[in-house]
């Protein structure tokens, strides 16, 4: 028996959520552009890796926007749960050209320890602080959208990344202002790239545990068991998995039993398990097959898997 709770209630956010996000979009790209304009104008180093820092939100809002937007088109035929993992397969498409800019960044910047050169301060401050402004624009705007997001959420974790590397430029443009310093540019520039790795190894572990169809970090398997069996009428359960096919698309199957009770009645347990499903782990698509009777003790994850059989001797005439 399969129920997708909240399935209008989905539909209603990704059209909301798909408007901030292009707004925030356009800015962000604004934002990277004024950054690597800049930072060649000012002969910068921490507003072109800033700049980098930005086109790498610039592209996950891109991912965020397109996830939002094909979580609206109906499944066919064939892609049965919809396109929504086409997002990991450009998430990690972006990490790795991400990885390899931050590569020549960190060695630019060795470089410039090297053989210093003298920033324009004035200029990385002004730019920053328009960077740092727009930013937190479109961080106010995106909280006052829908907090129960998951996808909006991760938009806002980019968008704070991006106001702070905007911050570590804005002091290091004073300080550079202040003291002449111009070790203080190639620093900031690592100090980004940092931030910039930070994200990329985030991206992948991410990307990871959704191929590997693993459970996801807020529904563990023994915290997602307990809230079943904790509904009326069941008894147990077994062969439960739960996974993510995309951001904030997660999908459950279970087998449950129950007690001894008329089928009209599974109806009943179907919606509460459903209601605990979407309200404590916002898991809309639950798959569920009820059964009276219990199998046998069993500790594995996937009760009907079967075993190898182990090898006997083979006997041969005469022994």
């Amino acid at each position: 028996m399969t129920r997708d709770r909240g399935h209008d209630h989905t539909h209603d956010t990704a059209a909301a959520g798909s408007g901030q996000l292009k707004i925030a979009l356009v800015a962000t790209t604004g934002i990277a552009v004024l950054e690597l304009s800049g930072g060649i104008a000012a002969h910068s180093l921490a507003l072109l890796s800033d700049a980098a820092h930005v086109t790498m939100d610039v592209v996950a809002l891109a991912i965020a926007l397109a996830a939002s937007i094909q979580s609206m088109r109906p499944a066919n035929e064939r892609q049965t749960f919809g396109f929504a993992r086409l997002e990991i397969l450009a998430g990690l498409g972006n990490s790795a050209l991400l990885l390899a800019v931050t590569v020549l960044i960190v060695v630019e910047a060795i470089k410039r320890f090297m053989h210093p050169e003298l920033p324009a301060g004035s200029l990385m401050v002004l730019i920053a602080a328009i960077g740092l402004a727009v930013n937190v624009g479109i961080g106010v705007m995106l909280v006052r959208t829908d907090q129960h997001s998951l996808n909006l959420r991760a938009a806002l974790l980019h968008i704070g990344g991006d106001a702070l590397g905007a911050i570590a430029v804005v002091i290091g443009g004073f300080v550079i202002l202040s003291t002449g310093a111009s070790w203080i540019d190639p620093a900031l520039s690592l100090f980004v790239s940092l931030i910039i790795l930070a994200g990329i190894v985030n991206v992948a572990r991410q990307a990871m545990h959704v191929l590997l169809e693993s459970a996801p970090d807020h529904a563990r398997l023994p915290l997602v068991r307990d809230r079943i069996c904790a509904c009326d009428g069941v008894v147990a359960v077994h062969d439960l998995h739960v996974w993510t096919i995309g951001s904030g698309s997660h999908v459950l199957s279970a087998h449950v039993v129950l007690d001894d009770r008329r089928l009209s009645e599974a109806t009943a347990v179907l919606n509460r398990i459903n209601a605990a499903m979407h309200d404590d782990f916002g898991i809309a698509h639950v798959t569920v097959q009820f059964e009276c009777e219990s199998c046998e003790d069993d500790d594995r994850v996937v009760c009907t898997q079967v075993e190898p059989r182990s090898r006997e001797p083979v006997s041969t005439p005469g022994t």
